[in-house]
């Protein structure tokens, strides 16, 4: 994305190395550095960071060298290349990790066995050693290296702390085997540790295998998504069919489609009829009949007909290519709540060493006896039980899953932070044509004015020019009229402009010509015959919706429509009301077809005949009384209330997803998702709750736990292997507990 005036570019960068949240704080702040930054957000569980920058003073090139300044790496390659590489280093990384944990696990159960049973026998203490030695050095290599990589960078992460406190028990155990008189000659027992420095490794590598496949899980919604796109396509020409790799189809292609394939890219039904599961793009489960005509996208599902389409959108111009850049930029985004667990991340880890060292000292100083041995076993507990990586991993795990969830079931989020800001909403406002009713106008009657119907070619010929639906509708009921003047069809329509909120005009001939609602006609000061007048109180006695036809001196003609209610929208009204949200409509047309509207689908606030600005007004109306509001609209002619709303929600129709202004769209234009919406805002933050809540609490009990807090009352000292145990553990637990999203009821029992 550029932005010509300033040179702005904005994109997602898979970044290698992160381990914890300390992680992500420093290559954040490494961002924030770079001269022509902007803004920069990183992802720990996404393991990617979106920046925007001025493209004037800086480049990708020079952002990737400002992270591996701080001891990590960026991919800056194309997004598809990038992509594939990260994959790849993710796949090998969980590699190694299950390598690693199975040959730690191999060694470590000898090693405790031959610790507990014959850790008196010399020749037994020498084998512990060197099984050690390669659990320590071979399987538990990464937590080293990663730290020293730090360290040239003066920085520290997770990896600090397990290789400082594993480091610390091997080395003093190999100085109590092979200079054991240090201690005998004070009276002292040389302990050995080398169980609790293989244990560390062994239940780190571990949680952190667990904790890598529970990440998998976080993305899988992307990996579904991507499954939808064919490797290989059936492209027609002339008679012969060929198979070609998807990125060799271009626009134009004609492609078959037989049984039980998806379709590659969008396109229109050249001929040929079956019917296709749509339910990536709407989440709806029925599937949808296809013939000639009929338009068709990328990702959905051919059931047991056969057809040709010609190729339309290909590559990221496709429907199910768009969805999946939102959705990844979307995971890849921060949520406001994040920004106190990054200051705290920002300076765990020194703290952590802070507090380890105090532990010691006072056990050193407090307790002479035994100061020393359980002053090391508190500090390495301390070390190893401190866990950064489940505080870093709370938030962005249950924003990945949720944004996941959202869009299996056709509800597409823009970012973290209108996922946060939809629990909190009270207010729906929804606009009427297109959002509670189907949006397909149909005209069910037409009046002329004596002598008028001159004018019919004129008419059509304005409202061609329109791309309002109402527009639209009244050609389509005048393309069977019969012309009453030479040609009138052919009438050139010039100044022709859109009059926001009230219609539209042009000129023909030297004279002007307006069509659209009645406020125009009043202020004009054009004066409406009895007969027309008669018809229309009798229309809007019927709710119709009515377009009005005039020249600068009188009325010409009077279009009477109708646009029938969604047959989701009462149930969806009645289900937000039963959450305890109040829905409000506001719609441009007259005042009796608005309350028919909002009385059929049970709704008690309506304002109508309002213009696109006045619709922003009463958003900020609602917004000055205290409620937080959501806005549903069309994405066009709502976006100034959409922009000023707290939320914006625009109702697409599948394969028009590209709504900025929008920060959610539904694609189904189903309005039950709207509550579907709120529902999976409030399961998301309820769980991204209980992860912070369960990742600050471990911390706040473990560490003095770890520290000796209960020696003194109940001689407890917590065991270094237990506290390595529980480190894992809080970090499986908490990516554990977001993926319970995946199941998340979003419907109303």
């Amino acid at each position: 994305m550029e932005n010509t005036e300033n040179k702005l570019k904005s994109c997602t960068l898979p970044v290698v190395g992160m381990g914890c949240a300390a992680c992500a704080a420093k290559v954040d702040k490494a961002l924030k550095g770079v001269e022509g930054m902007k803004e920069s957000s990183v992802n720990l569980a996404a393991s990617v960071a979106q920046v925007t920058y001025d493209s004037s003073v800086c480049d990708v090139e020079k952002i990737r060298q400002a992270v591996r300044d701080a001891g990590y790496d960026m991919l800056i390659e194309e997004k598809e290349e990038a992509a594939a590489k990260a994959e790849e280093i993710r796949k090998d990384h969980y590699t190694q990790l299950k390598r690693s944990c199975i040959g730690a696990w191999a060694l470590l159960i000898p090693i405790m066995f031959a610790s507990m049973c014959f850790g008196e026998i010399e020749a037994v203490r020498y084998g512990i050693f060197i099984a050690t030695t390669i659990s320590v050095f071979i399987f538990g290599r990464e937590f080293f290296v990663n730290a020293w990589n730090q360290a040239k960078h003066f920085n520290c992460n997770m990896d600090t702390l397990v290789a400082t406190s594993t480091g610390i028990a091997y080395l003093f155990s190999v100085f109590n085997l092979f200079f054991p008189a240090f201690w005998t000659e004070h009276g002292m027992t040389p302990h050995l540790y080398f169980d609790t420095s293989a244990g560390l490794i062994a239940f780190i590598l571990i949680g952190r295998t667990m904790e890598e496949r529970a990440k998998k899980k976080t993305s899988a919604a992307i990996e579904n998504l991507m499954g939808l796109k064919p490797k290989e396509v059936t492209v027609v020409t002339g008679t012969t069919e060929k198979l070609v790799p998807i990125a060799q189809v271009k626009i134009g292609d004609v492609i078959l489609v037989h049984p039980g394939e998806h379709v590659a890219v969008d396109g229109t039904v050249l001929d040929g009829n079956s019917y296709l599961d749509e339910s990536m793009l709407s989440g709806e489960p029925v599937p949808v009949y296809k013939e000639a005509g009929a338009k068709v996208f990328s990702g959905t599902s051919n059931r047991d007909g056969s057809f040709r389409f010609r190729a339309e959108k290909v590559g990221d111009k496709t429907v199910l290519s768009q969805i999946i850049a939102m959705v990844e930029e979307a995971q890849g985004s921060r949520a406001p709540i994040q920004n106190i667990v990054d200051k705290v991340a920002g300076i765990f880890v020194p703290v952590i060493f802070a507090i380890a060292i105090l532990t010691f000292c006072c056990w050193y100083f407090l307790a002479p006896s035994e100061g020393f041995i359980n002053g090391l076993q508190t500090m390495m507990t301390v070390l190893i039980i401190a866990c950064p990586c489940a505080l870093g991993l709370a938030t962005p795990t249950a924003i990945m899953v949720g944004i996941g969830r959202g869009a299996e079931a056709g509800i597409l989020i823009k970012d973290a932070e209108s996922l946060q800001t939809a629990q909190k909403i009270d207010t729906v406002v929804v606009d009427k044509t297109g959002t509670l009713t189907e949006g397909h106008p149909a005209v069910i009657d037409q009046i002329w004015n004596d002598g008028a119907k001159a004018y019919k070619g004129i008419l059509k010929k304005l409202e061609k020019l329109s791309q309002h639906p109402l527009a639209q509708a009244v050609v389509e009921y005048m393309e069977g009229a019969t012309p009453t003047v030479a040609n009138p069809y052919e009438a050139q329509i010039e100044d022709f402009q859109n009059i926001s909120g009230e219609g539209i005009q042009g000129k023909s001939e030297g004279r002007t010509y307006y069509a659209g609602n009645g406020k125009r006609l009043t202020e004009m000061g054009i004066e409406v015959p009895e007969a027309i007048q008669k018809k229309v109180d009798e229309w809007l006695g019927k709710a119709y919706t009515l377009v009005w036809f005039s020249d600068d001196r009188q009325v010409l003609s009077v279009t009477a429509l109708n646009d029938s209610l969604k047959a989701s929208s009462k149930e969806a009204i009645a289900s937000l009301q039963k959450m305890g949200i109040e829905v409000c409509l506001l719609t441009g047309d007259n005042q009796q077809a608005g309350e028919a509207a909002a009385k059929e689908a049970g709704i008690d606030r309506v304002k109508a005949g309002v213009l696109p600005q006045q619709k922003a007004e009463f958003i900020r109306q609602l917004q000055n009384e205290g409620h937080c509001v959501a806005m549903v609209g069309d994405g066009i002619n709502d976006s100034a209330a959409l922009a000023t709303a707290n939320l914006s929600i625009a109702m697409g129709k599948g394969s028009d997803i590209a709504m900025d202004t929008a920060q959610v769209t539904i694609l189904s234009s189903n309005l039950e998702k709207i509550s579907e919406m709120i529902r999976l805002s409030r399961a998301t933050m309820k769980i991204l709750h209980q992860n912070l809540f369960w990742a600050f609490i471990y911390n706040a009990i473990a560490v003095p736990v770890a520290a000796g807090v209960l020696y003194p009352i109940w001689h407890i000292l917590l065991n270094p292997m237990i506290g390595g145990a529980a480190m894992a553990f809080s970090s499986v637990s908490v990516v554990t507990n977001s993926l319970r999203l995946r199941k998340a009821k979003l419907k109303e029992d």
